[in-house]
């Protein structure tokens, strides 16, 4: 099943959720939809060991 990267952001951006871990596999998917999303800048990506990125929420305002 496809997730539904969108609606996680969306909760990332809400304060829903506080993180998006993001395996290898499934970068390429999660890029194309993060690429599109109009506040992607305020999605930031830490890499870790292994190839996970764990995604946060950062507001512009306090960059």
């Amino acid at each position: 099943m496809a997730s539904d990267y969108v609606k996680m952001m969306d909760d990332l951006r809400a304060g829903k959720i506080t993180e998006i871990k993001i395996e290898p596999d499934t970068f390429a998917a999660f890029r194309e939809a993060w690429t599109n999303y109009p506040g992607r800048k305020e999605i930031v990506g830490q890499a870790k060991r292994g190839g996970t990125i764990l995604y946060h929420y950062q507001s512009a305002k306090t960059q």
